[in-house]
């Protein structure tokens, strides 16, 4: 059956990425680098902004937030005006972190697929926008 081709091939290919990124990655976290991208688009956020990209809890929002802040990743800050807001930002270092990881999950990714044609390159990422009804 095609759909169960399908789900193996997915499978083994998601896990071998997950492997090669979190491996290229360290010390950051592929959730760690999500983060990293979302505040580098939305910055600054509160913590709770990150509820509608990221399908968490609050608490686990708060622990990831946490070890990012040791790391040196962000910076929170409290609001001038409401110090009962606090406002998260990404500081030099989680910038650059986060362009690493960028180029090594991009580096991953180019090497998958050169495996395979430009045409069928392209084929493929038609086909999956029509799977993922993009």
């Amino acid at each position: 059956m095609v759909s169960e081709e399908f789900t193996r091939l997915w499978t083994k290919l998601t896990r071998e990425w997950k492997m090669s990124l979190e491996e290229g990655l360290a010390p950051l976290t592929e959730g760690q680098l999500n983060v990293l991208e979302l505040m580098l688009q939305f910055e600054p956020m509160k913590p709770s902004d990150l509820l509608q990209h990221l399908s968490t809890t609050p608490a686990a929002i708060t622990t990831l937030l946490d070890r990012m802040e040791r790391n040196e990743l962000i910076v929170r800050t409290r609001d001038d005006n409401d110090r009962r807001i606090v406002w998260v930002s990404v500081s030099e270092k989680g910038q650059a972190e986060a362009e690493r990881g960028r180029e090594i999950r991009s580096k991953l990714f180019e090497e998958s697929l050169d495996r395979i044609s430009a045409h069928n390159q392209q084929l493929l990422v038609y086909l999956l926008g029509k799977v993922a009804n993009a």
